[in-house]
């Protein structure tokens, strides 16, 4: 994805200026109202508005068809879907691929993460959702990209301090400048954030830096460099059952407590990318990434389970190195003499990993790094080619077809080997070509209407493939997922309005799901085939020049269109249990709605009323219990303003205003019943930040 300016007059739009906007999965430049597919932007006044800039979710609330729920656990850090695919994630975030400033957050067999984000300097997210995203390869429900915000004219020195409710405190530090010589600059940027938690043994600590460099070259071209790197340190307080939940919702589980249940990440990535053009017509660009990621977790697996000898233990130690590299060219030209584009390109990403596991006592004592249970060394490596084409057919009408090929394998040697646990060695192989189709017709200069169709898939993660629903060793023997995916839209704006509307319809066959969730450990299997149909209308405009609004709707029905048989608790025995034709696939919602209401005192001051609503979430395949619908407002202020020479924005929040209990997140099939990860009452969090500019 790719951001463009506004439109040149001969547009015939001169009279509104458009936003930056993404555009197709191979990031050709265009107007947003020439993309056939669902696309949207958060942009810097929205990410940092009387907001704390703590996470994702504060933002992405107000793209529909987006969930990203806040687990209040950092050990298993956000929860994120696109459609309804990858809400059944327990960590991590797959079914959706991540970016960071054109760096792919996501490993090859599908698995992000996106705690290393530094919202604190981002310049605006961009959003994907629907058959297009099938274009970046291994997901299935959207893609979302997070862009540094563009070095200054001048040389700014930032300080930022924010405190809230639960002994949340956070420092961020920063330096952005041009370069004095060439169109670019430098980004430097570091946060410390330091959060007691709302529910007992939920501390966290986190320390983030970025420095992102970015410049010109040779005749036209251009060069960015990112360097990140993330340590979290943060305790597990695990779900609710429902009669917990009743009693004390700040509560940690009882395994939770027993076990010191807790996880620490160390990430370090390095990417770069280049793009110069070799004449007028022809242009290439080139990506490149690299990292390590270290985790250590301690689960609550008890010690009689893991007299199995087949049991892998309850204390992880993973330490993975990844990289890639994606080539591609471009070249513009005239098709029956109306323009046309062509871009084609090669990737290769690779993941390699040491996971070896342990007991998690010592005797007696709990919580301990015990004897060795697993030792193996996993890689996955993802092969890609694809091409897409633009053409303009018509001064009103955009075509767009492309096509993309994905082989990813997977590769585990076992070396912890015995009498009672036999070689866990394994091999396996996806492959999969995606095609999509899109079209475009503008209706006005201001409104366009697409429809667009594809195919997609999703492999199993290597966390999926770790263990087996019979027990047996090995890898567990999964399929990838198969999507068709159609939708239609329409967008627009006009005299003090934007607007967006899209109907989507997904059908997958072999959709992976949760069997059995126990311990902070996962089993998955394949499903049949599951339907996702649903409706999305964005809205936002101004009631008067001091008034505005935005809103954002979803609809989601997500079904499983067939029986089939899933078990309980591992190993299964087969059609342990039945998941009827109609049930509603867990972890989603099937209403969704978030509004804003800004009023503006003066050009400097905010005041900032906002509420989301969410439908009932089933929690389990049999839709045996459910999180209960919920709605929660939140209050805020900002002000912005001069003194001794430096530049202030303060800001106050009041969040869940009126106090309500609810269920922020939940755990889909755990097999202990705790489903519930409960969200704050009210609470509060304050922050100021001075910037210097120098001339």
């Amino acid at each position: 994805m790719s951001a463009l300016a506004a439109p040149a007059a001969s547009d015939g739009v001169t009279a509104t200026e458009l936003d930056r906007v993404v555009v197709t999965a191979t990031r050709q430049p265009d107007d947003a109202l020439l993309v056939p597919a669902a696309v949207d932007v958060v942009d810097a006044a929205d990410l940092h508005r009387a907001l704390p800039g703590l996470s994702l979710s504060e933002s992405l609330q107000r793209v529909p068809g987006v969930v990203a729920r806040d687990r209040q656990n950092q050990a298993q850090g956000l929860q994120v879907s696109i459609r309804g695919f990858g809400a059944r994630s327990t960590f991590g975030i797959r079914g959706v691929r991540l970016y960071t400033d054109g760096i792919p957050a996501t490993m090859p067999d599908g698995q992000g993460q996106v705690s290393h984000f530094m919202l604190a300097s981002a310049g605006r997210i961009e959003v994907l959702r629907g058959p297009f995203s099938a274009l970046y390869g291994n997901s299935s429900g959207g893609v979302i990209s997070m862009f540094s915000a563009d070095p200054p004219a001048a040389a700014e020195f930032s300080l930022g301090a924010d405190a809230g409710a639960n002994g949340l405190r956070r420092g961020t530090l920063s330096w952005h400048a041009p370069w004095s010589d060439r169109d670019g600059g430098v980004l430097l940027d570091g946060e410390y954030v330091d959060d007691d938690g709302f529910r007992d043994h939920s501390a966290s600590r986190q320390v983030t830096g970025q420095a992102v460099l970015t410049g010109g070259f040779g005749e036209g071209g251009r060069y960015s460099v990112l360097l990140n790197s993330h340590d979290l340190r943060a305790e597990d307080p695990q779900g609710l059952s429902a009669a917990q939940l009743r009693g004390d919702r700040r509560a940690a589980s009882l395994g939770a407590l027993n076990f010191d249940t807790r996880k620490t990440v160390h990430q370090d990535q390095a990417g770069v990318r280049l793009e110069h053009p070799l004449s007028a017509h022809h242009a290439l660009s080139l990506t490149a990434f690299g990292g390590t990621r270290d985790t250590a977790q301690m689960l609550s697996i008890p010690a009689f389970v893991q007299a199995d000898p087949l049991q892998g233990g309850g204390a992880i130690d993973l330490d993975r190195q990844y990289g890639g590299v994606d080539l591609r060219w471009r070249w513009s030209a005239q098709l029956l003499d109306r323009p046309f584009s062509l871009v084609a390109g090669l990737e290769y990403s690779t993941s390699d990993e040491r996971r070896r596991g342990y007991e998690n006592f010592v005797d007696d004592r709990l919580g301990v790094v015990g004897a060795l249970r697993r030792d193996e060394d996993n890689r996955v490596s993802g092969r890609d080619a694809y091409a897409q084409a633009d053409w303009q057919p018509g001064d009103r009408w955009r075509i767009n077809l492309g096509v993309r090929h994905s082989e990813v394998r997977f590769a585990s040697d076992d070396s912890y080997v015995t009498a009672a646990n036999p070689d866990d060695s394994g091999r396996l192989r996806y492959s999969r070509s995606s095609p999509v189709a899109g079209v475009l017709f503008r209706v006005t200069p201001t409104t366009s209407v697409y429809a667009n169709a594809g195919r997609g898939f999703e492999t199993p993660t290597f966390s999926e493939l770790a263990y087996r629903a019979d027990g047996a060793s090995g890898l567990n023997d999964l399929d990838a997922a198969r999507s068709r995916n159609a939708e239609v839209g329409v967008r627009g704006r006009g005299r003090g309005i934007e607007y967006s509307a899209a109907l989507f319809d997904s059908r997958t066959r072999g959709e992976l799901v949760v069997v059995a969730n126990a311990g902070g450990r996962s089993t998955y299997a394949n499903a049949g085939v599951t339907r996702r149909r649903g409706a999305e209308l964005s809205l936002a405009g101004s009631l008067s020049p001091r008034w505005r609004y935005a809103a954002a709707y979803t609809y989601l029905d997500a079904r499983y269109d067939g029986d089939f048989a899933a078990c309980s608790a591992p190993p299964c025995d087969e059609d342990d249990l039945l998941i009827a034709d109609g049930r509603r696939i867990p972890g989603l919602s099937r209403h969704a709605a978030w509004a804003e209401l800004r009023w503006s005192f003066d050009a400097d001051t905010d005041l900032i009323l906002d509420g989301r609503f969410t439908d009932r979430v089933y929690v389990d395949d049999g839709s045996d219990e459910s999180a209960p619908a919920y709605a929660v407002f939140d209050l805020a202020a900002e002000r912005r303003f001069d003194a001794f020479g430096l530049q202030w924005r303060g800001y106050a929040r009041i969040e869940n205003l009126f106090d309500r209990d609810y269920v922020g997140s939940v755990i889909v099939n755990d097999g202990n019943g705790r489903y519930y990860e409960p969200a704050p009452g009210r609470g509060w969090v304050i922050g100021l930040k001075a910037r210097k500019t120098f001339d």
